[in-house]
């Protein structure tokens, strides 16, 4: 293969004897243009200088090299005119490339306007659409009832768990059914139907002079039913168990629950301390220390709120559930089937009209025909409490302060039909 002679690089600028190069003359004149080519020392004159690059001479090869480019590509449409508008330029495809010179390039970027999102279109409205729409909407008037948001003014009130209160409730309906009592009178051989009633009407007014809750004479009831449900007790023992029952109760909801001390003294020192914490241990293992249940008191708060109801109607729904409590043949009932009921008979006792709402049967769970029986129950014995040697609760809601409402006459569309046995 032939190879190339390496020939030697020729030195710039002239040589003189010795052989030593001289550098060009520097130029005199730095511009656009060379205006004369100065002639070095000695006579001999300088290699002739390439032409600088200036901007006149740029464009000039700019538009020269442009040229075949524009000559190859077609020409774009332009855009329609508007009556409005001017007509829309031709955009250029972005990085053209534009040859200038064979080691000389140049890049366009230009930048394309967003483009449009295509809209969908709109279903299209028919006179058959319109048609179904109204009579679904007038269906849906006629058919769903008007369900009252009874936690409306609480959505801000943290305590009263607007969120989960549906939950709760649902829980409790659920689980009442565990703690409800068993009807135990024929396991009893000293106690009797009556001697449980003159203990319910005594310990409530242990509970009033104790200034006790609510909550807390409820949970003592359930207490004493459930305990004689599974255990006999002689007679002498059953006011023992009804204090102790009380202790545990009050020791579960108060905050200050009555001394044992004040408990002997209430029952005209009938017992003593040691006999009622031993009473109160029996009954918490025979409970198997299960003391958070569902009450009657639960459901009662919750079913009044339902009812929309006035400080005389929430008076109203508490006597008649406290008289009813205080009744052995009320345990065949569930505690939230007694709630219910007590509104229901205290609405109709008033003469609340309706006196069964879509809201009360949504919140409760229960139909008015479903309450009827236990409503009637509870008004036969509103008519009777007057004649009654039990009156403690008649006393307590003859009192101006609890609205009197024990004088209200009762629910004459109840007893029309209420059972002669009870």
């Amino acid at each position: 293969m032939a190879t190339r002679t390496n020939m030697p690089e020729q030195a710039r600028g002239s040589v003189n004897k010795n052989g030593a190069v001289k550098n060009r003359r520097p130029l005199g004149d730095i511009g656009n243009n060379l205006v004369s080519v100065p002639v070095a020392q000695g006579g001999k004159p300088q290699p002739p200088i390439n032409r600088p690059i200036t901007r006149s001479f740029r464009a000039q090869l700019l538009a020269n090299a442009q040229k075949p480019i524009n000559c190859e590509k077609k020409p774009q449409p332009l855009a329609p005119r508007n009556n409005n508008q001017e007509a829309q330029k031709a955009v250029p495809k972005k990085n053209l490339v534009i040859k200038l010179k064979p080691q000389q390039t140049k890049h366009v970027e230009v930048v394309e306007p967003p483009k449009k999102v295509e809209k969908k279109p709109a279903a299209k409205v028919t006179y058959s659409s319109v048609l179904s729409a109204r009579s679904k909407a007038a269906c849906s008037i006629t058919a769903k009832p008007k369900i009252l948001d009874i936690d409306e003014s609480d959505k801000d009130n943290h305590l009263a768990a607007v969120e989960y209160v549906d939950d709760m409730y649902a829980f409790y309906k659920e689980v009442e059914k565990e703690s409800q009592p068993k009807m135990y009178m024929h396991i009893q051989t000293d106690v009797n139907e009556k001697m449980r009633a003159i203990l319910v009407d005594w310990l409530l007014e242990v509970h009033i002079k104790f200034e006790l809750n609510l909550e807390t004479l409820y949970l003592t009831v359930n207490i004493i039913d459930r305990f004689l449900s599974v255990k006999a007790v002689p007679k002498r023992e059953l006011q023992l168990l009804g204090i102790s029952a009380l202790l545990i109760a009050s020791k579960y909801e108060e905050i200050w629950p009555p001394q044992v001390n004040d408990l002997v003294y209430v029952t005209d020192n009938a017992y003593n301390n040691k006999q009622i914490l031993v009473m109160e241990k029996t009954i918490l293992g025979n409970l198997e220390w299960y003391l958070t249940v569902p009450t009657q008191y639960v459901f009662l708060v919750r079913f009044i709120k339902a009812s929309m109801s006035d400080p005389e109607m929430e008076n109203m729904v508490h006597f008649l559930a406290e008289l009813g409590m205080m009744h052995y043949d009320t345990l065949k009932f569930c505690p939230s089937m007694l709630a219910a009921s007590a509104v229901y008979t205290a609405r109709c006792a008033l003469k609340k009209s309706p006196a069964w709402t879509e809201t009360l049967t949504f919140h409760t769970g229960y139909s008015e025909s479903e309450i009827m029986e236990c409503s009637k129950l509870l008004a036969l014995h509103h008519s009777r409490c007057g004649e009654s040697r039990l009156r403690a609760v008649y006393k307590k809601y003859s009192k101006v302060e609890n609205g009197g409402v024990a004088l209200v006459s009762p629910a004459k569309s109840l007893l029309s039909a209420a059972p002669l046995s009870a």
